[in-house]
């Protein structure tokens, strides 16, 4: 398993924008599909997008789509989160996670992960 650490949340204005990385650990993150899940207050985990093991391929939520950009740095062993446009209802704890399986690309269910980090605040204030 890879070992995941999520930073770059925080407190920000409606209409601004954040930036999340996650950074892990390992020799092999390039073999592994990434995704970003978001947990609001009350809510269930849900996902946010996810982007293929060469980075060639992304796929997002309704909710966040035009506005989010997943990508990622196989060089860095680094997923990022590129949020603009952002909402009080993307208000959330952030996870990052990575799946072993490249079919996790196109399933996108949370149990297909097997990796996740910790998590980050994110915080859009009206």
């Amino acid at each position: 398993q890879v070992q995941l650490v999520e930073s770059g949340g925080g407190l920000v204005q409606a209409g601004g924008s954040l930036r999340l990385s996650c950074a892990a650990s390992g020799r092999t993150f390039s073999s592994y599909a990434m995704g970003w899940f978001r947990q609001a207050p009350g809510k269930e985990r849900e996902f946010v997008a996810v982007i293929s093991r060469s980075g060639g391929s992304t796929y997002y939520a309704d909710s966040v789509k035009g506005r989010f950009t997943i990508s990622r740095d196989n060089a860095k062993n680094t997923v990022y989160l590129q949020m603009n446009s952002l909402k009080p209802e993307d208000t959330a704890v952030y996870y990052c996670a990575a799946a072993a399986s490249a079919s996790a690309y196109y399933t996108r269910r949370q149990a297909d992960f097997g990796s996740w980090g910790q998590g980050t605040q994110v915080t859009v204030s009206s």
